[in-house]
């Protein structure tokens, strides 16, 4: 029995000036699955990746999440829906403790006003309860819980990099997009990082969509991969396809680059 589609992105297309970072993207996430987005450093990625999250708007084509169009959706909208993002440059507060990163994950899921929170309400001080049992239940998931109370910056890389992807899981998404999550890790790092993505689509119904350059880990993971160049699509299909086709081979497998992404 086949799954839906979760997210169905559609002709999608945007220009900066001139240039066409995106250009015909058309493909659909499964629910329950690990699909990648793989290609040459400025092919496209984080440019796809922004336009999912809202940040971006297509010029022209659509982006549906659980059948509703985001096109025109704010990224705080799009967040609501279901879609966490970690990102690929660290986007956390340093200075602040772990849990504090956390309980801002939680902030689209609060309910309680601003008022109702400065005078303590009890209602305000049972939901903040609330939300920092699962932020503590998340932690515990990624091995955070020891240093819920250390700044981030005190923390290793790696550790860094795991509090970015549970701050994402603290929004509760149905949707993980995850932008390189082990770039700059060591092996065994990978390793963990590896295991724990295939532990949250088993155990959490995640899904979860991954931009990575680590090949072994792509092709370890994923359900399905599609692949971009010069913001095109050129291929799409599982990881046994890919890995077989010639277009694949060419313009991204077969070279390494040290470029930027677009």
């Amino acid at each position: 029995m086949s799954r839906q589609p979760l997210l169905e992105v559609r002709d999608a297309e945007v220009r900066f000036g001139a240039v066409k970072a995106l250009d015909g993207v058309s493909f659909s996430v499964a629910e329950g699955t690990i699909h990648s987005v793989i290609g040459p450093n400025g092919a496209g990625k984080s440019t796809l990746l922004n336009v999912l999250s809202g940040v971006y708007r297509t010029h022209r084509g659509s982006v549906h999440f659980r059948g509703e169009d985001l096109t025109r959706l704010r990224p705080d909208r799009i967040t609501r829906l279901g879609m966490g993002r970690a990102f690929q440059n660290l986007a956390l507060s340093g200075e602040q403790t772990v849990l504090d990163n956390l309980m801002l994950g939680r902030q689209s899921l609060t309910r309680s006003g601003f008022l109702t929170c400065g005078l303590g309400w009890p209602s305000a001080r049972r939901e903040e309860a609330r939300h920092r049992e699962r932020v503590e239940e998340i932690a515990a998931f990624l091995d955070l819980d020891e240093h819920l109370g250390s700044p981030v910056g005190e923390l290793s890389y790696g550790s860094q990099k795991r509090v970015e992807i549970a701050r994402a899981l603290a929004m509760e998404p149905s949707l993980l997009l995850l932008d390189e999550p082990v770039a700059g890790m060591n092996a065994g790092e990978k390793r963990y990082i590896a295991s724990l993505l295939k532990l949250l689509t088993s155990s959490l119904d995640l899904t979860i969509l991954l931009v990575e350059h680590d090949m072994e880990m792509v092709m370890s993971l994923s359900d399905r991969i599609t692949v971009l160049d010069f913001g095109r699509p050129i291929a799409d299909g599982t990881p046994e396809q890919i890995q077989q086709d010639p277009a694949v081979i060419g313009a991204y497998l077969g070279t390494v680059q040290e470029d930027a992404d677009v």
